[in-house]
């Protein structure tokens, strides 16, 4: 799969889950994948709430990028590199450390077009799990 079948408009839901206090969240908004130099600009927004409480919004952005020999690179939006992964792989996925914690996802595409991403974030400052779950928009 090339970076380019990314590109457009997704839905976007994702189920958070802290397991250190057992709180869980969610999130439903778009992802919206538009080309920009070097790759295409991924902006998420939507509203997260936790439990009972009230909807907040939240906004998120990363730059994908070809990383060469099948390889999608994902930065930050400020430009620092986040993780890459080879969606071709059987179990795509790939890991970023930010001492003292480490980052784990997992890609799942076999239902193409739709797919998701399953966090897995632990260490001392953070322990939760995340699934996301991308469908084309429209």
């Amino acid at each position: 799969m090339r970076l380019e079948a990314f590109a457009g408009d997704w839905q976007l839901e994702r189920e958070l889950e802290d397991l250190r206090d057992g709180r869980h969240g969610r999130f439903v908004g778009r992802a919206g994948f538009v080309p920009a130099p070097g790759g295409l600009r991924c902006r998420e927004e939507g509203a997260l709430t936790f439990g009972d409480g009230a909807a907040m919004t939240a906004t998120r952005d990363y730059l994908w990028r070809d990383g060469g020999a099948g390889v999608i690179a994902v930065f930050f939006g400020d430009g620092r590199f986040f993780h890459r992964f080879l969606p071709d792989e059987p179990d795509p996925g790939g890991e970023h450390a930010c001492p003292p914690d480490n980052y784990r996802v997992r890609y799942d595409f076999r239902r193409w077009p739709r797919w998701q991403a399953t966090w897995r974030v632990s260490g001392p400052r953070k322990d939760y799990a995340m699934v996301s779950r991308f469908r084309r928009a429209g």
